[in-house]
């Protein structure tokens, strides 16, 4: 599943996500979803997430 539908993410599950400092290299980081952030059905860019560690991006990709 792809992170640009907010719908498909809830907290306490597993992403990849790309931080805002990583945009220009696509490093993506893994995590567990504490808050989301973007409050738009979809974005083309991904869902922007907060993780249980605090750190903030926008969601690449769910993992399984």
């Amino acid at each position: 599943m792809n992170g640009q539908t907010r719908s498909n993410i809830k907290p306490g599950i597993t992403v990849l996500i790309v931080l805002k400092q990583d945009q220009g290299t696509g490093k993506l980081t893994k995590g567990v979803v504490r808050d989301i952030l973007t409050k738009s059905p979809n974005h083309p860019h991904g869902i922007k997430v907060r993780l249980e560690d605090g750190q903030v991006g926008r969601v690449k990709e769910i993992v399984e």
